[in-house]
């Protein structure tokens, strides 16, 4: 069987070519982000380590990993301006999730529809933790797709491994550094330890996975770039945020 060939190609460039599963990948980014955060951003769980004991962690952790895989893919395979407007878009539809979601709990609920307390822990988000959680994407992921790409250009496309799990200890420190003390420190039942407890336990879970699923992220990089044909460097890359033009 022909191996198809990958051509190493300027970010710049990358315009001129045909993405074919580019849009797939933005939209999986995009799903597992609002899922991370109507299932897991505020609820606190407890996993119990051997010689450790019960540690908390927020159960987020569960989807925020995968974020950050297809984000590493994401820069990996189709450069950093790519993924930075993927970030801008998943960052508008958090925004407007939390926009409806506010107007459909504060819709006067039928007189025998007996569900609207239910329904408002569950879709009733706290402003504030809406806002910490979105900020911290925002910067979080922004950071972990700078940092992959520039460790690319330093390691010519070596150690990939790497790029990703160090990416990652930025992105995810960002995050969490952001996300805990702007949600929840000063809140009912939240400690300052508490905060530093969850936020440094989430960090290091996130990396922790990051690290476990290397080996798929091998195997999505490998065949996204040789069904793509490319192999994008971030040579000469304007780096900043405020952008989503590619």
């Amino acid at each position: 069987m022909t191996v198809p060939t990958v051509e190493r190609l300027e970010a710049s460039k990358l315009h001129k070519r045909s993405l074919r599963y580019f849009d797939f990948v933005m939209a999986a980014f995009v799903t597992v982000l609002l899922l991370s955060n109507v299932l897991g951003a505020g609820k606190v769980a407890t996993i119990n380590l051997p010689g450790i004991g019960d540690l908390p962690f927020g159960a987020g952790v569960l989807f925020f990993p995968l974020g950050y895989v297809i984000g590493d893919i994401l820069t990996e395979v189709y450069g950093y301006a790519r993924a930075r407007r993927c970030i801008w878009a998943g960052t508008v539809a958090l925004l407007f999730m939390a926009f409806m979601a506010w107007v459909v709990v504060a819709l006067p609920p039928a007189a025998d529809w007996g569900n609207q307390a239910a329904y408002e822990a569950v879709f009733g988000q706290v402003p504030r933790i809406v806002m910490a959680s979105i900020i911290a994407f925002w910067a979080g992921e922004l950071v972990n797709a700078a940092v992959l790409a520039k460790m690319k250009v330093w390691t010519s496309g070596k150690h990939l491994w790497m790029r990703t799990i160090g990416s990652t200890v930025a992105g995810q420190g960002v995050d969490s550094a952001i996300f805990y003390p702007l949600a929840f420190l000063g809140a009912a039942g939240w400690t300052t330890d508490l905060v530093i407890v969850v936020a440094l336990t989430q960090w290091a879970l996130k990396v922790g996975w990051e690290a476990a699923l290397t080996p798929v992220t091998y195997f999505v990089v490998n065949r996204l770039k040789q069904r793509e044909g490319i192999d994008v460097y971030d040579e000469r890359t304007d780096f900043t945020p405020f952008e989503a033009k590619v």
